[in-house]
This record gives structure tokens, C-alpha cells and sequence, in this order.
């Protein structure tokens, strides 16, 4: 399989790391569901980025798990994490955001579904760390507007929803400042109390 996804290399980086492109993600340990779900996405259109539906138009479901599982096999170093260019106050309020949500205007804390350690949780909620401040910023803001759409119930879409500019913009800022994780594990299947249903994230 190695030689079979080179052709992401140049984007996704040789063993899915990223690279210096703000807006190609880490894809190595992510949790092989989430990897499958998105490349299920992207070729079935629900996810919409011309090259990515291009080069997955035609593939089959179970040469799309084959790519899932090698990429989440992998463990490459993260990256440095990012110097903050953004005012202390906006940290707060992403770390914040991230932590505790905002239960006034019924934001979940990302940590929820992510885990206190933001890894992810198994089979299909990805690591939120190792990833730069303009990739998240553009995800939530795909949920908002509707570019980037998960099976339904779609949870981020609605999380997405409630955020404002200032807010993703927080997160954005909070998460790729943080250093790698201690564990790189995923939290085990339904280990978490999820506080919306998610269709991604079967129980």
C-alpha cells in the first residue's frame, strides 16, 4: 500500500505527516475510520475539493479502507507546534472553547468527543493536534457554509453553527499551539459521553 498512495505523498507528505501547505492535513494515526469516512466523503462529493474527488472518483470501498487502515498505522514525529500570533485573551477563550465549551450558547467543549487529551476516539473522531491554525479555521468554516458535510446526523455542523468568526478563530489558534501528545492513542470506542448524536460516530 506505501507505493500504492505515493501519489499523496506530495500533498499529505511521504508518510502522511503534512506538509508545509497550510490547508493538507496530518493524516498519519488518525483513527482509520475517520481517514475511510472522509475518503468515502470526498468521493461521494460530500466533502468537495476537485483534486481529492478527482483522484477518488473511482475507487472502491474496500481499496478506500486499505488506504484508512496504512494511514492510520503510521506514526511519523508531529510538528513543532505553532508560536501564537494571536493576543492572549484570544488563546483564553480558545482554550476555553476547547475545555469547557460554551455551555451559554450550547457550545460542547471540543475535548467532549476529542478527548481530554484531544487525541480522538475510536472509530471515527479524529486528533485535533499537530494540525496548523488556517486548516482548522477552514474546516469549521466549510461546516458552517456547508462545504464540508459529514453523514447525518452531522454534529460538527451543528458545533460549527454555534461558533462565531472570534471563536473559530480561537480554536483555531488554541489547537495548533499546542505541543504533541504524550500518548498518540486513540480513546476506545464509546469511552467518551458524546453530548450530540453524531452519524460519523455510531454507538
Amino acid at each position: 500500500m506505501a507505493a500504492r498512495v505515493l501519489a499523496c505523498a506530495s500533498c499529505h507528505g511521504a508518510e502522511g505527516e503534512g506538509t508545509s501547505d497550510v490547508y493538507f492535513p496530518r493524516l498519519a494515526g488518525k483513527p482509520a475510520g475517520y481517514l475511510y469516512n472522509q475518503l468515502v466523503a470526498f468521493r461521494d462529493g460530500r466533502r468537495k475539493y476537485p483534486p481529492m474527488n478527482y483522484l477518488l472518483d473511482f475507487l472502491p470501498d474496500a481499496y478506500l479502507k486499505q488506504m484508512a487502515d496504512h494511514f492510520a498505522s503510521l506514526r511519523p514525529p508531529f510538528p513543532a507546534p505553532a508560536v501564537p500570533t494571536v493576543s492572549n485573551d484570544v488563546l483564553a477563550r480558545g482554550e476555553a472553547l476547547v475545555k469547557e465549551g460554551d455551555p451559554k450558547n450550547g457550545v460542547p467543549p471540543c475535548s467532549a468527543c476529542h478527548g481530554p487529551s484531544l487525541g480522538g476516539m475510536e472509530p471515527a473522531i479524529p486528533g485535533l493536534l499537530g494540525l496548523r491554525a488556517n486548516y482548522i479555521s477552514a474546516q469549521l468554516g466549510g461546516w458552517r457554509y456547508g462545504t464540508r458535510t459529514a453523514a447525518a446526523p452531522d454534529c460538527m455542523q451543528i458545533v460549527a453553527g454555534l461558533l462565531t468568526e472570534d471563536d473559530v478563530k480561537a480554536v483555531a489558534a488554541f489547537l495548533s499551539s499546542r505541543p504533541a501528545p504524550t500518548d498518540p492513542s486513540f480513546a476506545r470506542r464509546g469511552s467518551l459521553p458524546m453530548p450530540l448524536a453524531c452519524g460519523s460516530q455510531p454507538n
